[in-house]
């Protein structure tokens, strides 16, 4: 079932969005070669400390895992495309990293991801972030009330596929409310004018997830967590939380420019 929110139900849900948006930029400015996985999970966990908030990912434990997750943000570098648990590996040159974070504030959810480069970046990698960055506009653009579920996807789709990028089968955004995941999902490529409706008062995660290769397969690590590509390139995930309202796409995770 799909909740529609109010507009303050949607202020709160902004709320936690901009503490998700200062988690990530905290954790980005100190990403630098040398630093660990470890050590960027406890830049987010302080950032969620201070503003009061609490981590949906931090004991999360869906069906499919055999653990519990454990730390606040996922961090995936290079071929890792999602859910990469942070350990104690530390960042080299040129390495692409993607981070997703999410905060409860008030009871309600926040969720945003970045992907960036570590070092010297590759010309490939910031092609491959660029593209991703550009779908997720394409997506949100295609958030408005009238359209459909499709809609989205086709537009983060479009991107990906025309830039010769893999799109990882199965895996995409979702509803958020009080709860991190809720109804309805949102792939990351489909049909335009299929699906369900959209309509004033839904909040969604948007996130699209490219493979540079251009391939579709991945694989679950060792952990049970972390979706690596199959062929080992690169992959890149970014993320925003967005309502729809009357007034269009509002992003509820936007960061504060560097």
């Amino acid at each position: 079932m799909v909740e529609l929110k109010t507009d303050a139900s949607i202020d709160a849900m902004h709320a936690a969005g901009q503490v998700v948006g200062r988690a990530l930029t905290a954790v980005r400015e100190a990403a630098r070669v040398g630093v660990s996985l470890l050590e960027l999970d406890e830049v987010a966990r302080e950032v969620l400390r201070e503003a009061g908030a609490s981590s949906p990912f931090l004991g999360y434990r869906p069906s499919f895992a055999p653990t519990p997750f454990p730390a606040v943000i996922c961090a995936s570098v290079n071929d890792a495309i999602v859910h990469g648990i942070p350990t104690g590996y530390r960042l080299r040159d040129a390495d692409l990293v993607s981070v997703d974070c999410g905060a409860v504030l008030d009871g309600w959810a926040g969720d945003s991801a970045i992907s960036f480069t570590v070092g010297r970046a590759r010309p490939a990698d910031l092609r491959l972030i660029g593209t991703a960055e550009r779908a997720l506009a394409a997506g949100i653009g295609a958030a408005v009330a009238g359209n459909r579920v499709g809609d989205i996807a086709h537009a983060v789709g479009r991107v990906c596929r025309t830039a010769g990028y893999g799109i990882p089968q199965g895996f995409g955004g979702h509803g958020i409310g009080r709860r991190m995941h809720e109804d309805p999902g949102i792939p990351n490529e489909g049909r335009p004018g299929r699906g369900l409706p959209l309509r004033t008062g839904m909040v969604i995660a948007i996130e699209p997830m490219l493979i540079a290769s251009g391939a579709d397969a991945y694989h679950e690590a060792p952990d049970g967590w972390t979706l690596r590509t199959f062929d080992g390139s690169r992959a890149a995930h970014v993320e925003h939380t967005v309502a729809i309202t009357d007034d269009g796409p509002r992003i509820l995770t936007a960061r504060e420019p560097a």
